[in-house]
């Protein structure tokens, strides 16, 4: 799951060149990926651009010959060499082995010791492994599990910790080979290594004996090294979750992605316990306010037992990044909506598209900007997943409709562009909310919305706590009929729960039997099989799945009107007023309802009733 963005993307300052409107074929032929915003210019530089730039040249090739220096022998009295990669003449490759190409990844990391970051990785999509490749990384979900988890225990806080070089300081089970062009090395690393001795036609060849980035066996085992080492300390992965770690008694939980620690501890000399365990093996370093994790911002209060979940200036950086310029007007909506035709018993979905195909360098940036929106949107902004949802299913076969939607959704990023999500102290119950909507998708296709989220026993107050897992996919099944798209949510929305519920009891918080809520009283009757099947039969057997689940006492799926439904809103796409309506509901805001909108003091309606000025009162699930 764990993309690991960096956050820091210069701002470009606005100046005629660059505040001009590039197409959409301009921008698919920008260099963005792994590249460096010129302050200047504007212009996204690589690697072979920063070491032949005029006035940035220098400290880029300083940065290079640290990388190089870190990961071989060392370079000057400055950088300690760290033995992963040894410069070799090309008869000493072994004829049988593979050799792979180099790629150099530049970035600009401020908030490090070293702010112009360069890294060598390996292309190792030409290597072949024998072994699995597979490392257990704990996903976004896990980690706003434990988010929760600690403003709900008592005592508890939390930290990171990061260590240093993860990969370089394992050994691999077999040596691969690399060869980098002598021109992109820096003059520095070939005058002290004597490179042009042992330069073949232009390049030189290198022995990776330790991990390094691109390898495919890099993770795995750098990982299991890991479990290793901490195991003498007490600490092991849970059983079912991956990336979630525990102490044998401690009190002390941790979530693992590649060599980030997001740790929730109850006294601080467990947390000790943990990065001196760490410090016998790795250098580390580590930060007691917790306040920036996996590139989400957290902050922490501790006596009110909040903590809020943000991304300052991403959305800022994506909109510098593809050069969007701001609309005249605010746009409230991610999506066009389609107009309800009151009265009309059948929906009709959309026309097929016919406008015309984008050419592929377009689609390229279709796809660029779904995949830096998506994990923003899964973050910290869950408005936009039922359009992230829609135009990844239209990405590999855009059209002209399709480049006027991104178009939209980058309107939207640029209206609300500092999203907000709250989590409040809480008894870590799961709470589901299951939707879906019938034949809205084209081709047929219904679509689930799910919304999840840590509540209370129900004889207390039920909080609006933030989510910490939605659903907005389209169904993969055509559906015979509503109450059919409805059954098929809940099978998809309690398939996760059944994961979430086992991770929540993992760090534990047992569960008592999850309370689902449906408002389509067919397919309640349905998985409590409390009605008579006659036309229903033909329901995919899968379905039923749900019926079996409940009987077991996982959970307890109840009717409930519509107009309190969460996750009608990740069901469809909503015209701008109910957007701007369901905003507090679902993320932090200044008018953000304290308690689950659900009692006769709330009236969140679907379309575009307006919301009353009063907060919620509690409401109880039911049964």
């Amino acid at each position: 799951w764990y993309m690991r963005t960096r956050h820091t993307m210069p701002h470009i300052p606005m100046t005629p060149q660059n505040d001009e409107i590039p197409t959409m074929h301009a921008m698919a032929h920008m260099p963005m990926a792994h590249a460096v915003i010129d302050p200047t210019t504007g212009e996204a530089l690589e690697y072979r651009h920063l070491i032949k730039h005029p006035t940035l040249a220098t400290p880029w090739k300083t940065s290079a010959a640290n990388e190089f220096g870190r990961l071989a022998q060392g370079i000057g009295n400055r950088i300690k060499g760290t033995d992963t990669i040894k410069f070799i003449p090309m008869d000493k490759v072994p004829k049988e082995k593979k050799v792979t190409y180099g790629r150099f990844v530049c970035d600009v990391r401020p908030q490090k010791a070293e702010p112009n970051r360069t890294r060598l990785t390996v292309g190792g999509n030409l290597l072949d492994y024998p072994g699995a490749v597979s490392t257990k990384t704990a996903d976004i979900t896990t980690c706003k599990c434990l988010f929760n988890s600690v403003v709900s225990t008592p005592g508890a806080k939390y930290m990171t910790v990061d260590i240093k070089n993860f990969y370089l300081n394992t050994p691999l089970d077999q040596y691969e080979y690399m060869r980098i062009p002598l021109d992109l090395i820096p003059e520095e690393v070939i005058n002290e290594y004597n490179l042009r001795d042992i330069a073949n036609k232009g390049n030189i060849y290198m022995e990776i004996q330790q991990g390094m980035y691109g390898l495919k066996q890099a993770g795995i085992l750098a990982n299991k090294l890991l479990a290793k080492r901490l195991a003498k300390a007490g600490y092991t992965q849970t059983t079912h979750t991956p990336g979630l770690w525990k102490h044998a008694w401690r009190p002390i939980t941790f979530t693992l992605v590649v060599d980030d620690f997001g740790v929730k501890y109850v006294g601080k000399e467990h947390a000790e316990h943990l990065m001196a365990a760490l410090r016998e093996d790795y250098e580390i370093s580590h930060d007691w306010s917790g306040s920036l994790y996996c590139g989400i911002t957290l902050k922490w209060d501790y006596v009110a037992r909040t903590v809020d979940l943000s991304m300052p200036g991403y959305l800022a950086a994506v909109l510098t990044r593809f050069r969007h310029a701001i609309a005249a007007k605010p746009e409230h909506a991610p999506h066009k909506s389609k107009a309800i035709q009151y009265g009309v018993k059948v929906q009709l979905t959309d026309p097929l598209d016919d406008s015309p195909m984008l050419p592929p360098e377009e689609l390229t940036v279709i796809q660029q900007v779904i995949g830096c929106i998506l994990y923003y949107a899964r973050a910290v902004d869950p408005t936009m997943l039922v359009t992230l949802s829609t135009l990844a299913s239209q990405q590999s076969k855009g059209t002209a409709h399709t480049a006027d939607a991104i178009t939209q959704l980058l309107n939207y990023c640029a209206t609300h562009p500092d999203a907000e999500i709250r989590y409040v102290a809480s008894d870590m119950l799961l709470k589901i909310h299951s939707d879906a909507s019938y034949l809205s998708e084209a081709q047929a296709r219904s679509r689930t919305g799910g919304h999840f989220f840590l509540g209370n026993h129900p004889n207390k107050p039920q909080i609006n706590n933030g989510a910490i897992h939605t659903i907005a996919s389209i169904q993969r099944n055509v559906m015979a009929s509503a109450a059919e798209a409805e059954v098929g949510a809940l099978f998809d929305n309690t398939k996760h729960g059944t994961i979430i519920r086992t991770t929540l009891e993992e760090l534990g918080h047992p569960q008592p039997p999850t309370p689902v809520q449906t408002d389509n009283s067919t397919a309640s009757g349905i998985v409590n099989d409390t009605i008579k099947q006659q036309r229903s039969r033909a329901i995919d057997m899968r379905f039923y799945w749900v019926r079996d689940r409940i009987k077991q006492g996982q959970f307890v799926v109840y009717w409930a009107p519509g107009k309190w439904n969460l996750a009608d809103y990740f069901t469809k796409h909503h015209p701008p007023a109910h957007h701007q309506q369901m905003r507090p509901i679902f993320l932090h805001m200044k008018d953000s309802p304290d308690l689950v909108p659900g009692s006769a003091a709330c009236c969140v309606l679907r379309g575009c009733v307006n919301l009353p000025t009063e907060r919620s009162l509690a409401v109880r699930d039911s049964p």
